[in-house]
């Protein structure tokens, strides 16, 4: 037993260090880029922190043996797209760390027992918050779309937003969501022509009715990314002509709107290159 925490705490303390140097990286070699552009700025800051997501998202796999789902509803069937659930394995539905008994519920209640996991007492039982405050960019959804603008979603849930602060209806300078997919293990293909085939290893639907929402403040505009064939096109693989592969196959999309807060156009800062 002491032999597999000692391991554990070992994987745990390597992937910590992973995560600084990788951040010491960021500081050292791309330090030029931050002041030569307001916009290379935005964007070096934007891979900061889906390095720092991805890092996080590692020492999860590590102690809890997954990461988190992203699928569009919770277990309950109720609206908790990827964007959401992302935003709670990294900070905790009240930013106060991620609970280790969290089944992912909207209504944030352990699937065993029914408790609430996120209350003051609960706090033995954290993890993290695993991003600091300025780097996570959490909101509430109501802080992005305004008062009675989140759709089928509950205004109070936190998501992470991008770098790409202006002015929303909420009253908050907040960036865009930052959308989380994570791939089917099951999953063999990526149909561009179908975005509906159950066996495409991403599911464009995890966070549709997120972009569904639009553009905040501006109604009537649609995201490109609202077509569900451009999320297959934009995700797409080249590296392999002969078979349609998506980029991660075997692990999670990242994705921010970018400069233009479009979701789906070539600003978008992806996980990938």
């Amino acid at each position: 037993m002491n032999d597999a925490v000692s391991s554990r705490d070992r994987a745990t303390a390597k992937i910590w260090l992973l995560l600084l140097v990788g951040l010491l990286l960021l500081v050292f070699f791309l330090l030029p880029e931050i002041y030569s552009s307001p916009d290379r700025a935005r964007n070096v800051k934007q891979r900061a922190q889906f390095h720092s997501c991805e890092a996080a998202l590692e020492l999860l796999a590590n102690e809890f043996g997954h990461i988190p789902p992203s699928d569009a509803n919770d277990e309950t069937g109720l609206p908790y797209c990827g964007a959401m659930k992302l935003a709670e394995a990294m900070m905790g539905q009240d930013l106060a760390g991620f609970h280790r008994h969290s089944g992912f519920r909207l209504d944030g209640t352990d699937p065993n027992t029914g408790k609430h996991l996120y209350a003051a007492m609960t706090l033995e039982g954290r993890r993290g918050p695993f991003l600091p405050p300025e780097s996570a960019r959490a909101h509430r959804l109501v802080d992005v779309y305004g008062k009675g603008k989140t759709g089928p979603f509950a205004e109070h849930v936190y998501v992470l937003c991008d770098c790409y602060e202006q002015e929303r209806p909420g009253g908050k300078e907040t960036g865009m969501p930052v959308l989380y997919y994570r791939a089917d293990p099951n999953g063999t293909t990526h149909d561009v022509n179908d975005p509906d085939n159950p066996k495409n290893i991403y599911d464009y639907r995890d966070n549709q009715a997120l972009i569904d929402l639009g553009v905040p403040g501006e109604p009537g505009r649609v995201h490109p990314l609202a077509d569900p064939k451009r999320f297959y096109l934009n995700t797409l693989s080249h590296k392999n002509p002969a078979r349609p592969v998506p980029y991660r196959a075997d692990r999670y999309i990242l994705i921010s709107a970018g400069r233009d807060g479009l979701y789906g156009t070539e600003d978008d800062i992806c996980n990938f290159e």
